[in-house]
């Protein structure tokens, strides 16, 4: 495909590109509200007005072969020629789009990642995830028994509502926080989300890491709250605070426990360049530390994906189905064991890059210095 002639690709061949191993990138150029969750397809949601501009960050060699998908409305199409004009070879539109998908029925379609409630409801089957009910919470609490919420969300969803009384603390930030916000190990601890899949996957890694309390999911987090009939708090009421020495050391050993049986390869800075540089092979250099440490501070040529949506719905960032994924972390690298440990299970090839950001930093200061 290195015509300028826009191109389309049949659902037949679009089964056969899903399934062959090679790389590929999928975007959905419906707007946010329609694409929802990622049904049917899973794939990134990059919306029509924004893919030209986003197109380099989702897919950062020219050359994958990239299908746009959308309503049946012609965008595809569209947005498909303008890339191809603009260097993209091997863009293609979805003949029909997703009416066109789903007309024979969605049982048997493949899908370009794992949906993350199916996800996490295997991990909850293949491990026996303990789960508590809004009721039983309730009534813990009503008791006077030793429980604290972790609400595993992102902080603008955790401010919009949550649970009573629960810590806002994104999934990958667990560990990292664990021993300051949970200092007893007879706290009972419960891990909320909205419904189910980042309670799970929450509550599966404090498990996983060892800590030593007893640890549950909330069955259906702020949704059975409410379906309870019990109130939700709004506000960004408590959440967590920076990371304590002694946090930082006992997560550590927490994310060594978590990473044993994981084989997940630590590189430097020099392998990530080469791998990004590869003209054969896509490579993401990912941040996965929170927004706000990115913003202060990162690695040339790198973007930001918080771990504790990555590890849920890697499909909003990862958009070439293949890619290596390289976890750009401070040098502890408990974030990034944590968004690893889950990856890998859902079949993506992932490495570690820790960092000393308080370096990078304090060489950034000197330069401006000298600058000045």
């Amino acid at each position: 495909m290195t015509s300028s002639t826009v191109q389309t690709i049949s659902v037949e061949q679009f089964r056969q590109w899903l399934n062959d191993g090679a790389e590929l990138a999928v975007l959905d150029l419906r707007d946010v509200a329609t694409f929802a969750k990622g049904a049917p397809l899973y794939a990134t949601n990059v919306p029509a007005e924004q893919v030209e501009a986003q197109f380099d960050d989702f897919v950062p060699r020219a050359v994958v072969r990239t299908v746009l998908v959308d309503d049946g409305n012609g965008q595809a199409a569209e947005k498909a020629a303008r890339l191809v004009a603009a260097g993209k070879p091997n863009v293609v539109a979805l003949q029909g789009g997703i009416p066109a998908w789903i007309a024979a029925g969605t049982g048997d379609l493949p899908t370009f990642d794992t949906p993350g409630v199916a996800f996490s409801l295997a991990i909850r089957d293949e491990k026996a995830t303990p789960v508590v009910s809004a009721e039983e919470l309730k009534r813990l609490r009503d008791v006077g028994e030793d429980v604290i919420v972790l609400d595993t969300r992102t902080l603008p969803e955790f401010a919009r509502d949550h649970v009573p009384g629960a810590i806002g603390v994104p999934g990958a930030e667990l560990l990292l926080r664990f021993a300051d916000l949970v200092p007893s190990p007879k706290t009972r601890v419960l891990v909320s989300c909205a419904g189910l899949p980042r309670a799970i996957i929450g509550a599966q890694t404090l498990i996983d890491a060892g800590v030593p309390n007893d640890v549950a999911y909330l069955d259906r987090g702020t949704a059975g709250w409410r379906d309870a009939g019990l109130t939700l708090e709004e506000g960004a009421t408590r959440t967590f605070g920076p990371a304590s020495d002694l946090a930082r050391q006992t997560a550590k050993a927490y994310a060594q426990h978590l990473a044993k049986s994981d084989g997940i390869a630590l590189i430097d800075e020099a392998t990530a360049r080469q791998w990004q540089a590869d003209p054969d092979r896509t490579t993401y250099l990912l941040d996965v530390r929170t927004p706000e440490e990115f913003a202060a501070g990162h690695l040339d040529n790198t973007l930001s994906s918080e771990g504790g949506q990555l590890l849920g719905v890697a499909h909003r960032t990862i958009a070439v189905r293949g890619a290596r994924v390289v976890l750009i972390d401070d040098l502890a690298a408990t974030r990034a064991i944590t968004t690893a440990h889950w990856l890998s299970r859902r079949g993506y090839e992932i490495a570690i890059l820790p960092h000393d950001f308080e370096e990078t930093k304090s060489d950034q200061v000197a330069e401006a210095g000298a600058l000045a």
